[in-house]
């Protein structure tokens, strides 16, 4: 392998005498200096964002933190269940849960929203917004981003959030299409469907600047949060064995037709 083609990294480098995040020295530059979030998006991102951004990064953290027993919660004390001595063992495993349908879904609605997005014109952005809506109920698809089972006729996680988002300035051309392709989906279906909290947050970061690819990224950041105090209950308050005998209990053996 030749010197140009030997892998580089710009994330750390170190010496006997210091580390460096980046282009910051970790003592002099951030310890007591940066707040987490602040420097963990400037290493994620490879530059600083503005006091109106790491608000607005800040509360997509704290949204996507807790969303109770779901599955990636009961995952990650099942597992601690079966190995206690592994606190890592059950946040990964609750993590691995984090993907297209459950709280990952940010990634696919800001590619959706990329195409509206992009377009220059408000009337170019209008006819691509309102073609994608019809496309995707003519198609009987849903529409990542859009509809939950519990918060009608709005979700106010994603109220509370485009609102803040418009107090710090945040908002740009990725929260207009959201607003566009949610006006049009409206229409397409003839009643209104909400624009859920990872709706909300495709937007957001879109507009900070996050690639789609590296949203699901922020959502596993906050997620750990929420699945370390999980298994500290869990250490304190045990329900995983009792999650085990519903299921089992709740569900028959059924051996099918042999034939």
């Amino acid at each position: 392998m030749s010197q140009q083609d030997t892998p580089t990294t710009a994330l750390c480098r170190h010496s006997a005498e210091a580390i460096w995040y980046r282009d910051q020295n970790l003592v002099d530059d951030l310890l007591g200096k940066q707040p987490f979030v602040a420097a963990a998006s400037r290493h994620i991102l490879g530059r600083p964002l503005t006091a109106g951004q790491l608000a607005m990064v800040e509360a997509v953290l704290v949204v996507l933190m807790e969303h109770g027993m779901t599955p990636s919660a009961i995952s990650a004390r099942l597992t601690y269940l079966g190995a206690p001595e592994s606190l890592q063992g059950g946040v990964a495993a609750g993590l691995l849960g984090v993907g297209s349908a459950f709280i990952g879904t940010m990634e696919d609605c800001a590619q959706m929203l990329e195409a509206i997005a992009c377009a220059t014109q408000p009337d170019a952005a209008e006819t691509a917004a309102r073609t994608l809506a019809q496309r995707l109920v003519a198609e009987r698809r849903s529409a990542p981003g859009f509809g939950h089972h519990l918060h009608k006729p709005d979700d106010p996680r994603a109220v509370a959030l485009l609102a803040l988002a418009d107090r710090h300035e945040v908002s740009g051309p990725y929260v207009a299409a959201l607003r566009r392709l949610s006006v049009a989906l409206d229409e397409a279906r003839g009643r209104h469907l909400t624009i859920n909290a990872t709706g909300a947050v495709a937007a957001i970061l879109g507009d900070i600047g996050v690639p789609a690819r590296a949203m699901r990224g922020f959502a596993l950041i906050s997620r750990t949060a929420g699945l370390v105090a999980h298994l500290l209950e869990e250490q304190q308050q045990p329900s995983g064995r009792f999650i085990w005998d519903l299921v089992d209990h709740a569900i028959p053996y059924n051996a099918g037709d042999p034939t």
